[in-house]
């Protein structure tokens, strides 16, 4: 634990550090309902200054309230939405330089709104005389206009900024596409699991939608169970994740018969602070 100490020097914690301490302190909000901000500052080890810059980045992304004095964490957010927020940048950016050797030239893509698929998404726009189909706005958005994009639009739900529901489902099922990528909030032993209902159907339908199924998960994901399962490993040809996955995840996948490939990364940490 470690303290601003005047006229000491102090060392800059990477981006993945931050990150990480980010994602703690909304996990502990989360699960306490509440919490001091003096408390949290005590608890994390940093400067009150740098407490109150964490708490107005999640404030700002709201995944909590920041109120005179403490936070509170939204009465509808749950462990498995705030772990969205998780971002694992060197991590996702590793899967993601797998799965675009995945794509073929003149191939149609499908890429869900799962935040594990954005710098797939980045290098996707990169390729000119695509065609991608997303139900993320944020993805539609990251292609920008080298790429023809389908936004498959319904229900808008902010939370996830993407859609969901029937007329998703209905154009899915009108549609057929070459590859499609897709990530999925909970992973265990095999089982995929995701909080809302509409997002597990839309998931599902996607298998049904695409020659070629791809999953990209970064490790964060496994050992976690949701409210709605929605199959399992084994219904997609592969598996991109990393080397940090638990070995009895990637058995699971390789027993039901899926490829895997694991991603090599380095992702810094150091001791808390900024």
């Amino acid at each position: 634990m470690s303290r601003d100490t005047p006229g000491r020097p102090k060392a800059r914690p990477s981006d993945a550090a931050v990150e990480q301490r980010r994602q703690e302190i909304l996990d502990y909000v989360i699960d306490q309902g509440e919490a001091r901000i003096d408390d949290l500052t005590a608890r994390f080890g940093v400067s009150l200054m740098t407490m109150h810059r964490d708490l107005d980045e999640l404030a700002d992304k709201r995944l909590l309230r920041k109120l005179r004095g403490k936070v509170e964490a939204y009465p509808a957010l749950t462990m498995e939405t705030a772990s969205r927020f998780t971002l694992h940048s060197a991590e996702k950016e590793a899967l993601a330089d797998l799965a675009i050797q995945q794509v073929e030239p003149g191939q149609a893509v499908f890429v869900d709104d799962s935040t594990t698929l954005f710098p797939l998404v980045e290098r996707l726009a990169r390729i000119e005389r695509r065609t991608v189909i997303t139900n993320s706005l944020q993805a539609a958005r990251l292609l920008g206009t080298g790429v023809e994009v389908v936004l498959a639009g319904g229900h808008y739900d902010p939370e996830y900024d993407s859609c969901s529901g029937p007329d998703v489902l209905a154009l899915l099922e009108r549609v057929r596409v070459d590859i499609a990528f897709v990530s999925v909030s909970a992973v265990a032993v095999g089982r995929l699991f995701h909080p809302v209902r509409d997002y597990a159907e839309l998931k599902k339908a996607v298998l049904r939608a695409a020659n070629r199924n791809v999953l990209v998960l970064d490790h964060s994901k496994f050992g976690r169970t949701a409210t709605y399962a929605h199959g399992t490993v084994g219904d997609y040809d592969l598996l991109i994740t990393s080397e940090a996955t638990p070995t009895e995840e990637i058995e699971a996948a390789l027993n039901e018969g899926t490829a895997v490939e694991t991603a090599e990364y380095v992702e810094e940490g150091q001791p808390y602070d900024s």
